[in-house]
């Protein structure tokens, strides 16, 4: 085992020198809550329940700022703290991780859309396949794997989100922004916070994914340590396997430490409100106002209207009525921003998980010091979950929405396992004066009841009903 160095808590960057992770982690939500499940839900049910998005995203910032706290104290991922739980919870991860976002729904929605510009409505699946395999060779050309991950979802939030709310705020009336109000506060058309008929896993599928969801929370533990921040200053970042340095073997853990000093207690509080502010601009505000903004969209134009309740069929009405009510090339224009935003998050998703597999293998087999290359770990399996979306589409499952809700309520019970986790991991391995404060642990308390309640219930539903 690597001897424990001790060096000094680095010191703060300005806020604005920090913006960066959050913006990942918003880029993995993207094209799964924000443009398919809520919109689809408003499309169906009106905007009655778009209060539960904004409160799934603030649970999500409240769960996420916890899992920063430890990677900013040690220098290490939370699945590092996991492992000295439990030796088996690496596999817990990997597995789940697979099982919960194998499934290509994104990439197989995103197909259809750009199926849809170019003509072709049918084997839509094969883009999907080629457009996985473009977009993982830019992943694996790319000289440091964060650099490209980062450069690539902060420019798709900066150029589509603006694009949703010109739009959105151009075809939106005064009645419908009262809609929109009522509906922040629980009350819709006929019903107040959740309508009738409504299916509770498909509800739970949209809660899980606002905002990234499942496992991927954990992962902003890893980008926090690639980029540097806090502790993780001290720590190595995953480069390619083609062009990026080689590096032989990447420790999964830190093996530096900081003393308990005034001076190292003022930086880290520094650190800590700094880190928290850019999640809850980049991360929790963009994301609440774009799952609202393309909500609200899908009410203006599509409500009621027949055949929104079809698969992902509600995205092309919505296209065709933009069209109708503004130019044919703004229709075309809002699809070909889904289709981005869709493929986007798919691969964004593959990446994460790749990252959260290639670390718990690299946490077991440095606990019996097999020697290995966390770079090509990660590149092989993230080859492995584009196969494997490969083969799934081939096989026929390519239903977009079915496999979005599929994934989203394994997803959900993740959430579930990962909250309590986060919770007593920072409780056993932080000094008190580290850990968060008393409210913050009610939150989290609130939100693993929630989880807990909400996981039965949908399991009475899919088993016992």
């Amino acid at each position: 085992m690597a001897k424990i160095k001790t060096k000094p808590f680095p010191k703060a960057p300005k806020l604005r020198h920090l913006i960066g992770p959050s913006f990942i982690l918003i880029g993995l939500g993207l094209g799964s809550g924000e443009i398919i499940l809520w919109p689809y839900l408003t499309a169906n049910f009106g905007l009655g329940i778009i209060w539960a998005a904004v409160l799934g995203i603030t649970f999500q910032y409240f769960m996420n700022t916890e899992i920063e706290r430890y990677a900013l104290v040690k220098g290490e991922s939370v699945f590092v703290g996991f492992n000295r739980m439990w030796k088996g919870l690496p596999y817990w991860f990997m597995g789940s991780s697979f099982i919960g976002f194998g499934w290509p729904g994104m990439s197989a929605a995103s197909a259809v859309l750009i199926g849809k510009i170019f003509g072709i409505e049918q084997n839509t699946h094969y883009i999907a396949i080629a457009l996985l395999v473009v977009v993982g060779i830019i992943f694996t050309l790319g000289p440091v794997l964060y650099t490209v991950v980062e450069f690539f979802q902060k420019w798709l939030v900066l150029i589509s989100v603006p694009l949703i709310t010109i739009l959105t705020i151009y075809l939106a009336r005064g009645a419908d922004w009262v809609v929109l109000g009522q509906g922040l506060l629980g009350q819709g058309d006929g019903y107040t916070f959740v309508p009738e008929g409504i299916a509770i896993a498909v509800f739970l599928s949209a809660f899980a994914y606002a905002g990234a969801g499942g496992n991927l929370n954990l992962a902003q533990s890893l980008y926090i340590k690639d980029k540097g921040y806090g502790m993780g200053a001290y720590t190595q970042r995953i480069t390619s396997v083609v062009t990026g340095k080689s590096n032989a073997q990447v420790s999964a853990g830190s093996h530096v430490r900081f003393l308990d000093t005034p001076e190292n207690k003022k930086r880290f509080h520094t650190w800590i409100h700094r880190v928290f502010m850019e999640h809850a601009i980049v991360f929790w505000a963009t994301g609440a106002f774009t799952m609202v903004m393309l909500a609200f969209l899908a009410f203006i134009t599509v409500h009621g209207v027949e055949g929104a309740s079809e698969g992902i069929g509600f995205i092309l009405l919505e296209a065709d009525s933009i069209a109708g009510l503004t130019f044919p090339l703004v229709g075309t224009l809002f699809l070909a921003v889904g289709g981005i935003m869709l493929l986007s998050t798919q691969i964004g998703v593959f990446e994460s998980c790749s990252r959260i597999i290639a670390e718990n293998l690299a946490i077991r087999k440095e606990a019996v010091n097999k020697p290995y290359n966390m770079s090509r770990m990660f590149y092989v399996t993230l080859w492995l979950f584009i196969a494997f979306g490969a083969v799934v589409m081939l096989a026929g499952f390519n239903q977009p929405r079915a496999l979005l809700v599929l994934g989203a309520v394994i997803n959900a019970f993740t959430m579930l396992v990962h909250l309590a986790l986060t919770y007593f991991l920072n409780r056993r391995e932080l000094p008190k004066f580290y850990q968060a404060p008393w409210w913050r642990k009610g939150i989290i308390w609130i939100e693993i009841l929630f989880f807990l309640i909400f996981t039965a219930i949908v399991f009475k539903d899919q088993f016992f009903t």
